[in-house]
């Protein structure tokens, strides 16, 4: 039993919870048991319920109807409270007891786009998901029609809600476990080794090597490495000197620690990131905890209101006497002037995939030409619906039931809709005389309308139930009777319909032989019989119009896109064709794969985890999911070593947001809790969004790298100019800088540290989105990057020290001098123009790199192969970052104030002006650029469905 008391047993307990379960372990599930069984094996009494006895015991023996708030006072608490702000507790209902057309609407639990209609009657198999346990009724949901009593068999952590807040706790503990044998017992050598690591933990905390983001963490490691590498050199220098204590030697050490410190990287990074950050709110993503998104190589996405607009439409219309009608795409379902209206003669259990497309769009005044029976399935559709379609101040507006509403809009698409029927003005030409509302036990309604010469039934429903009313239908050649052969077919076409992920409802009509007596209405039996049979309208939720777009982008970029939706397998599967989530030549795929592509919940969830890791692929769509089912997933991309991202905005899908290596919550139609458990917020509730957020991840990633090889490239050439410029040594057997300590303050803090923040400021690469993901385990320090960081600073070095060389033993006399390092005087004159030469040249080549950095693949005066500007392209695409443009500039123009500024030169920098040495400085500076060119990006794939589907096409390993 999950007793519902405080203590460490009950967080175990609901940690353990099974969906589904009692308070008490019963016979079976109770979604398994019928409302007797349950009733009987709770001891409920289903007339007076509980005595205040018997409610006093529970109390005691279960506690509180509450959700556990766990150990302490975390920041967890609060996310707790928010989902206990719902009724913590779940019924089963009891159709004997007055159920009536109950319905719930359970999106923020399991996704359904849709309100459920309970069956108090019916049981299900234990493997059943929630979002198909129909005799069941849950906490957090809200009753959208009907009554109904219910009997409570779960409370508090044992519900759905609960098992929810008890995976959102998680286990944050930062104490290891010990490992323990089958029975519980351990040797004391493992109490030693947990509490060993959690030391280690602790030390590695401390120093940012375990925790923050990937980045963060590798960041940490090369600030531990440079810092061991500074002590080395300041050693070195020391001992190159007989560790003299000579004030000279000491600075020299310390200046050369120094110069393998990039002092100027924390400040540089987060400037970087909080630029982007900003410019993410710019393009609807807020950024909550940024993390390694250059690395995200899979999306699993929620479908209603991320793929898909949210809202129902009509998409199809088949009226059997003239053909199927389609309505275009619209970024607006309920304005019913956007979206293009065409017309197939075709029926759709005809069409063939190319005919599934819409045909070219026709006025609507065209299309009601003439045409009686159009206009008698549009009366049906606008006047048989309790919803209202109208524009208020330009803005179209709606009210009513999400069915409803999309069948209302159809209607208005031809200046049809019910506002312009019927009204309660006098002189409305269709006035409602009866209305017949819609029932669970029949799943159909109808309306009674008279005019000045009929009177009309208008009735809409259920495919099925519509038959059993028609006796006629309305084909090419007139009225028919509705035969069986004519029935089937029509059951045709609604499959047809419904495997375009459509839900189709039918709708029918008759003529009433005089008015009806409003005080004395018929009985409905007599009012829906012998109708006549008017047509199909198939609706569903479509995609957003950039959906589509959107996962093309994905899939160019290495990104796989899976869909976990609460909806059915075949309104998923058509939607995920339609936004190529699927390849759309299924057929050139084999059956296993094909099967694999696209599971239920409860395929997925029987599977152990061996099963999963065995699949040659996982499944592009899940259907009927759950929360366990979305978990299931990322737990499943980790374990074959994906960086994966999970979209959502119920409280549903809180665990594996939280789970996920990139949490992304919806703003608009988001939950508290949801947006609580994400790293990133969509604010516009766009699919397309998260793309917004990569590319800016990627263009972080790739400037993060530009300053970091730019800082250590210059660190590294200073390091060993000055290691190596200990051979220098004077008459004192003292070493001489070839570059004074401010020298070496001075670039890295002023030369290197501005335009390091303009590298940061880049534009994204051309190319940035037709990249596959970055590798996690290589990071930003690539074999490549590493490569070019040591190429780079040791030829700027070796032009450094062949700098000092040329002007003090090329150009010079060679003396060395005395005292060099501390003052200047005529003796020392040469040391400080070489000096000098050395310090313009290390600036000069760290402002040039930093423009070389702006591309890593190509060469400064070619960054754009296509451009036909060949001489002044270069120009262009420096001044396009205009902060990194004068930063540059700026290191130019303070150069000279240090070199020629009386007291400043000597005093200070201990350098002395130059003259004939700029030719040295021109020709090494020309000299510092050299490109590795990237040949290996080619062309574009000239199929990019093959390419990102390869794997399900040809085989291989996810």
């Amino acid at each position: 039993m999950a007793a519902n008391g405080k203590g460490k047993g009950k967080s175990e307990d609901a940690a353990a919870h099974v969906s589904g379960q009692a308070n008490e372990f019963l016979s079976g599930l109770p979604h398994t048991l019928t409302a007797d069984q349950l009733a009987s094996e709770t001891g409920a009494n289903l007339l007076d319920g509980l005595t205040e006895v018997e409610a006093k015991a529970r109390f005691e023996k279960y506690g509180p109807n509450e959700l556990d708030d766990g150990p302490g006072v975390n920041p967890a608490k609060i996310l707790l409270r928010q989902v206990a702000n719902a009724m913590t507790l779940v019924k089963r209902v009891d159709s004997g007891h007055g159920a009536m057309n109950f319905e719930t609407d359970e999106a923020l639990l399991t996704g359904e786009s849709l309100p459920v209609q309970k069956e108090a009657n019916a049981t299900f198999d234990a493997d059943t998901g929630p979002g198909d346990r129909l005799n069941v009724i849950y906490s957090s949901s809200t009753v959208t029609k009907g009554r109904g009593r219910g009997i409570v068999f779960a409370t508090g952590m044992t519900t759905e809600i609960g098992s929810i807040a008890a995976a959102l706790r998680g286990g944050n503990s930062k104490r290891r476990p010990v490992k323990r044998k089958a029975d519980g017992t351990a040797k004391p050598h493992r109490y030693v080794q947990a509490w060993g690591l959690t030391a280690t933990d602790f030390v590695g905390r401390f120093l940012g090597v375990n925790v923050g983001t990937p980045l963060q963490r590798k960041l940490s490691k090369l600030a531990l490495l440079l810092l061991g590498i500074a002590v080395v050199c300041a050693l070195i220098v020391l001992g190159a000197n007989k560790f003299s204590n000579n004030t000279e030697v000491i600075i020299y050490a310390v200046a050369t620690g120094l110069s393998m410190i990039p002092a100027s990287l924390i400040v540089v990074l987060t400037i970087t990131m909080a630029a982007g950050t900003k410019r993410m709110i710019k393009r609807n993503v807020v950024v909550r905890s940024l993390d390694s998104l250059e690395a995200l190589g899979d999306i699993c996405s929620d479908k209603t209101g991320t793929l898909t607009q949210g809202k129902m439409v009509v998409k199809k219309a088949w009226i059997p006497s003239k053909g199927t009608y389609s309505v275009g795409t619209s970024d607006n379902p309920i304005n019913p002037t956007q979206g293009d209206l065409s017309i197939s003669e075709i029926e759709p259990r005809k069409e063939s995939e190319s005919e599934k497309q819409d045909p070219a769009g026709s006025p609507f005044e065209e299309l009601l030409k003439d045409n009686d029976d159009l206009e008698q399935f549009l009366t049906i559709a606008a006047l048989a619906n309790l919803a209202t379609v109208h524009n208020t101040e330009g803005e179209w507006k709606a009210r009513g039931d999400p069915t409803d509403i999309a069948i209302q809009v159809f209607a208005a698409r031809f200046n049809w809709n019910r506002s312009r029927w019927s009204s309660d003005a006098d002189d409305a030409i269709w006035k409602q005389r009866a209305e017949y509302p819609f029932d669970s036990t029949i799943k159909k309604m109808s309306v009674v309308f008279e005019s000045n010469d009929k009177s009309m039934v208008f009735t809409k429903g259920a495919v099925e139930r519509i038959f059993e009313s028609c006796s006629t239908i309305i084909l090419p050649s007139g009225e028919t009777e509705l035969s069986e052969d004519i029935q089937s077919q029509i059951l045709e076409n609604m499959e047809a319909l419904a495997t375009q992920g459509l839900r189709v409802l039918a709708l029918a009509s008759k003529q009433l032989p005089g008015p009806i007596d409003e005080l004395k209405v018929p009985e409905r039996s007599t009012i829906e019989c012998d109708l006549v049979f008017r047509g199909l309208v198939g609706l569903y939720d479509p995609p957003r119009p950039e959906t589509a777009g959107a996962v093309t982008e994905c899939h160019a970029s290495g990104i796989v896109v899976h869909m976990l939706t609460g909806d059915h397998p075949s309104t998923a599967r058509a939607i995920a064709l339609q936004v190529g989530i699927l390849p759309s030549n299924m057929a050139a795929i084999s059956a296993d794969k094909s099967a694999a592509m696209v599971m239920t919940a409860g395929q997925f969830d029987k599977l152990s985890e061996d099963e999963i890791d065995a699949l040659p692929l996982l499944p592009l769509v899940i259907a009927r999911c759950s929360p366990t089912t979305k978990v299931n997933m990322i737990e499943a991309l980790h374990r074959r070593g994906k960086f994966a991202a999970m979209t959502g905005d119920g409280v549903n899908d809180s665990p594996s947001l939280k789970r996920a290596d990139v949490g992304i919550a919806m703003g608009l139609a988001g939950s508290d809790v949801a947006k609580d458990a994400s790293d990133i917020v969509l604010t516009d509730d766009n699919f397309a969004s998260i793309l917004n957020a990569v590319e800016e991840g990627r263009r972080m990633f790739d400037n993060i790298q530009k300053f970091i090889l730019h800082l250590l490239a210059e660190n590294i050439a200073q390091a060993c100019t000055l290691l190596i410029g200990l051979a220098f040594k004077d008459a004192s057997q003292l070493s001489v800088f070839p570059l004074a300590p401010v020298e070496i303050l001075w670039v890295i803090m002023i030369t290197s540290g501005m335009p390091d923040m303009g590298l940061g400021f880049e534009a994204p690469a051309p190319d940035i989105m037709l990249r596959p993901p970055h590798p996690m385990e290589v990071g930003v320090f690539a074999w490549e990057i590493m490569i070019d960081m040591l190429v780079y600073g040791l030829w700027m070095a070796a032009l450094c020290l062949s700098a000092f060389s040329l002007v003090l033993f090329g150009f010079g006399d060679g003396s060395l001098g005395n005292g060099c390092n501390n003052h200047y005087s005529p003796e020392c004159d040469t040391v400080f123009r070489a000096r000098a030469t050395t310090f313009v040249c290390l600036t000069w080549f760290a402002l040039f790199l930093a423009w070389e950095m702006v591309n890593m693949r190509r060469s400064f005066f070619r960054m754009q192969p296509k451009s036909t500007r060949c001489f002044t392209q270069w120009a262009m695409d420096v001044w396009q970052n205009k902060f990194l443009f004068w930063a540059v500039i700026a290191g130019f123009v303070t150069i000279f104030p240090t070199l020629y500024i009386p007291v400043i030169n000597h005093k200070v920098f201990k350098h002395t002006g130059i003259s004939w040495e700029w030719g040295i400085v021109f020709i090494e500076a020309i000299l510092v650029y050299f490109r590795r060119q990237d040949f290996k990006n080619g062309g574009k794939h000239e199929d990019l469905e093959k390419k990102a589907f390869a794997a399900y096409f040809e085989g291989g390993d996810d």
